[in-house]
């Protein structure tokens, strides 16, 4: 059927010195770079990077589903 419609997902990380928003923001904006029709993004988890102390980077896993189209 051509109606049939079929995902994919993938997983990606992203990161940032802020905040895990801008951590799944970044994942999410640089697959928009490759991936077209990407529907939902699901945060799998959260962590950060620690240098003396200190968070020095935020990163989240992510899967993005989007939408598969046969060629």
């Amino acid at each position: 059927m051509d109606d049939d419609k079929v995902y994919k997902i993938i997983e990606l990380v992203g990161s940032s010195p802020n905040n895990w928003e801008e951590a799944v923001q970044a994942a999410v904006a640089q697959a928009s770079k490759s991936l077209r029709d990407i529907r939902v993004v699901e945060v799998d988890k959260l962590d950060a990077r620690i240098k003396d102390g200190l968070i020095v980077a935020y990163r989240a896993k992510v899967k993005l589903s989007f939408k598969y189209y046969k060629e």
